[in-house]
């Protein structure tokens, strides 16, 4: 399954296509700058000696992938996703975009619900949205240590979210399906409490653990 990482030139992009193609997945690195993303890729393949990532355009790496994955900035969002949109249809979008105001520790929700919903919205019924990973940060994704973290997947469409849960699982991390993709207002909102906890209590990087006692 070849992966395309759309905003993979950012640190949490970078972390999961090194991961995924550490795994021995095909990644490619989309970028609306082909050359910023040949240039990462470059990098990378120097730093971690991974020949199964390249870099790409948008709409090259949307055409190319069997599944693609958004890590953009929330100012991208729409955009990009206007990009690809032709090239993704069939396809499942894991999104993982929170859309975070200036004061990143208050909850700021889209008017469609969450940023998933809106993805969902802009690329039409034949794409399967999942929403994931907004609350890992990229460190301990690249970490090669257990990490005491879990991921929250949503989504509508069982066989997307078993294809998304085992992804996650390569990336040595636990996840939980939260049920379908309006429960990813839950993740994206969590976000900014969690950073409000890091900044009111000096934390790194807090996150999240399912218990039941």
């Amino acid at each position: 399954m070849k992966i395309a990482v759309f905003g993979g030139t950012g640190a949490l992009g970078s972390a999961l296509s090194i991961k995924w193609a550490a795994k021995g997945y095909p990644v490619i690195i989309g970028s609306r700058s082909r050359e910023k993303a040949e240039s990462i890729v470059c990098s990378i393949k120097e730093e971690y000696d991974l020949q199964s990532i390249e870099g790409s355009g948008l709409e090259d790496a949307a055409q190319q992938c069997d599944l693609a994955v958004l890590t953009v900035p929330y100012v991208s969002h729409e955009t990009t996703l206007k990009i690809i949109r032709e090239y993704i249809q069939g396809k499942v979008l894991i999104d993982s975009t929170v859309p975070l105001q200036k004061d990143s520790s208050r909850v700021l929700l889209p008017k469609k619900g969450s940023a998933a919903m809106e993805a969902q919205d802009i690329l039409g019924p034949d794409v399967k949205v999942i929403s994931a990973l907004q609350n890992i940060g990229s460190h301990l994704i690249s970490s090669n240590k257990p990490v005491d973290a879990e991921v929250l997947v949503s989504g509508n469409d069982e066989e997307a979210v078993n294809t998304v849960t085992q992804l996650i699982e390569d990336l040595d991390l636990r996840s939980w399906h939260a049920g379908p993709l309006e429960n990813s207002a839950a993740a994206e909102a969590l976000t900014s409490v969690l950073i409000a906890i890091n900044k009111k209590y000096k934390l790194k990087s807090s996150s999240i653990k399912i218990t039941s006692n």
